[in-house]
């Protein structure tokens, strides 16, 4: 039952999040000719140039992006995110949504922003609405140079170059706010825009979960030895880090092992050497 509510309630947070990046997109950006960054962005220009229907742009643009997605993270990861596209790309054919402000800095503003709450309602939901974050992954895992997050900026720079070219510079500089005010409410609602997270789990079966960690996600786990401090009693502390994808799926794998366990989530502003790779299980 636990199981049935924690997906009704990723399904819900999934569907308002392609509703609210509906709404960024035709109630805002499209009638102003701004874009947003990442893949989306590159969609909305190549809209605009080849006069080509930006649904249809968005899902064959963001495709093989959830195929690395299901290589690099899971399949039940790739299977929502690309019903979330595919849902996204509806509600872009199909939704009426009214065009809400002819005011410039008020669209980049607010189409940024209710594009961002999609973005990172999806991700609550265990999904996302955009590839750029995957493709990101992808690239900095072949370079020993790059990070995820230095890859995303060089990408949008690329993106806001063209934009300023074949757009304009006023609708490239438009585009920047809106993209700033997207990337803003996505760090609010999902915690941070760091790469990695640290997960600590305190628990009696602290044993049982670490293996369903390693078992299940294929993430390896670092134990602590401690001692609780009013119990006095010796007892193994669970330490892992994840991308902020997998957030989800480590708590609820050990939910289902312990309602009680102590789960503290926290960011970290960079990780490097180690395990911080999924495991390679044979």
């Amino acid at each position: 039952m636990n199981s049935f509510f924690r997906e009704s309630l990723n399904t819900l947070l999934i569907v308002l999040g392609i509703l609210s990046a509906g709404l960024g997109l035709k109630g805002f950006l499209l009638s102003s000719h701004f874009i947003d960054g990442g893949v989306t962005g590159v969609s909305m220009l190549l809209s605009r140039l080849l006069n080509a229907p930006l649904s249809i742009l968005i899902l064959i643009i963001n495709l093989p992006f959830i195929a690395v997605g299901y290589r690099q993270i899971g399949k039940k990861f790739a299977i929502k995110s690309a019903l979330a596209i595919g849902g996204l790309s509806l509600c872009l054919a199909f939704v009426n949504y009214p065009d809400v402000t002819p005011d410039k800095l008020l669209t980049a503003v607010f189409g940024g922003f209710f594009i961002g709450a999609g973005i990172g309602l999806a991700i609550r939901g265990g999904a996302v609405l955009d590839g750029t974050e995957i493709a990101a992954l992808l690239v900095s895992k072949s370079s020993n140079l790059l990070k995820v997050g230095d890859v995303i900026l060089l990408l949008n720079v690329f993106i806001f170059a063209a934009a300023a070219f074949f757009l304009g510079i006023e609708a490239a500089l438009y585009s920047i706010l809106t993209y700033v005010a997207a990337s803003k409410t996505i760090d609010f609602l999902i915690h941070g825009i760091e790469e990695y997270t640290a997960i600590i789990i305190i628990s009696n079966k602290s044993e049982e979960i670490r293996e369903a960690i390693i078992r299940n996600l294929n993430r390896g786990v670092t134990v602590y030895k401690g001692r609780g401090g009013m119990s006095d009693e010796d007892q193994d502390i669970l330490y892992c880090v994840v991308t902020r994808l997998e957030i989800g799926n480590v708590k609820s794998v050990a939910r289902q092992l312990d309602k009680a366990a102590f789960i503290v989530v926290y960011p970290l502003a960079d990780a490097e050497g180690g395990v911080i790779k999924k495991t390679a299980l044979h």
